[in-house]
């Protein structure tokens, strides 16, 4: 696979696909076409053999592309052959959703370890995982081998936090927090803003846009 950069909706746009060729070959199927993978991920045939074809030649005209093999190979380019583990930091009520959240583990992403500062949650479990001290993040982060990150915390602590984590070798963060995090060297950033996202269906409704969407 190249190094070079693609963008973030091409890669929201593989994982759609790789959902569906995940669920296509539990059913046994063998062969799908570019026209039901677009369908799935909210796209175009065309924009799915592009997308597909920055990364070789997977299938053939008017045959489709072979299920199994490409699943593969997407799990590969998206670097799910090995799986991550991870944290959740907050474990109130959206970080407790969360760990609850069944798909982490089928996609690859063990979730090893919570952390909070109430005192009444530290050293419970929710969904089977340990609620820890926030003061113990640094420790528990190296010694767990811990390289991706859930924040769920309120907006005060958030960047606090965020760098905390980043000095203790987490290589990626999830943000369910309002806080814009800083940047740092070796560290991926995604922002998952939920407020922002229903004042995007907001718009779309009082202007009467186009309906669908990536459906995640």
């Amino acid at each position: 696979m190249s190094t070079r950069k693609i963008s973030d909706s091409m890669v929201r746009r593989l994982s759609g696909y790789l959902r569906q060729l995940r669920f296509l070959a539990a059913e046994g199927r063998r062969v799908v076409s570019s026209q039901e993978l677009a369908d799935e991920a909210a796209t175009t045939a065309a924009q799915v053999r592009k997308d597909l074809s920055q990364f070789g030649s997977f299938g053939q005209r008017g045959r489709g592309y072979p299920v199994v093999p490409l699943r593969d190979e997407l799990v590969r380019i998206l670097g799910l052959r090995r799986p991550w583990r991870a944290c959740v930091v907050g474990a109130g009520r959206l970080g407790t959703a969360l760990l609850g959240y069944e798909d982490f583990g089928k996609r690859g992403f063990e979730i090893v370890a919570a952390f909070d500062v109430d005192p009444e949650l530290i050293g419970k479990e929710v969904e089977g995982i340990p609620v820890l001290s926030i003061e113990d993040l640094e420790s528990e982060i190296r010694t767990r081998g811990i390289e991706l990150a859930v924040l769920t915390v309120p907006h005060g602590p958030a960047r606090r936090i965020a760098d905390r984590l980043a000095e203790a070798g987490v290589r990626g963060i999830l943000n369910f927090t309002p806080t814009r995090l800083r940047a740092r060297p070796g560290v991926s950033i995604r922002g998952m803003d939920i407020a922002v996202e229903l004042e995007g269906l907001s718009y779309r409704i009082v202007t009467g846009g186009e309906p669908g969407g990536n459906g995640a």
